[in-house]
């Protein structure tokens, strides 16, 4: 018996490895959650051309919001006057609540989720959004 799981249990390891690197480790669903004015997770993986369903959970006694894109994007918000966000790539989030997105980003790259309600950015609340082929 011993002997036959020492056989087994390499295996096993050797399975949930593999698993765990494939492709479909990628996400199609996530929860990011914001607590203490941060992302977590922080970094995102997806498949271009993939849609990708997130449930945005706000734990924290204020509002917050989930912007993701390029850099353009950022710059834009950063400098803009915009209160409330209602695109999949623009969500406001209400205090202790809960909002739903699905986006799909076509091109690989990274692209930043950042919230840019003053001082929010610079106290660390970005992540990463990872496309890949």
């Amino acid at each position: 018996m011993r002997r036959a799981l020492r056989a087994i249990v390499p295996c096993l390891a050797l399975v949930l490895l593999v698993s765990a690197c494939s492709s479909s480790a990628l996400a199609s669903h996530a929860t990011v959650r914001i607590h203490y004015t941060h992302y977590e997770p922080d970094v995102l993986t997806v498949h271009a051309g993939e849609p990708l369903t997130l449930t945005l959970q706000n734990d924290d006694p204020i509002a917050h919001e989930w912007i993701v894109g390029t850099e353009e994007v950022h710059q834009r918000h950063r400098t803009g006057t915009d209160t409330f966000h209602d695109l999949p790539t623009e969500v406001s989030i209400p205090a202790l609540s809960t909002r739903v997105t699905t986006v799909v980003f076509d091109t690989p790259g990274e692209y930043k989720y950042i919230c840019h309600l003053p001082g929010h950015e610079a106290y660390g609340m970005v992540g990463t959004l990872r496309v890949v082929r």
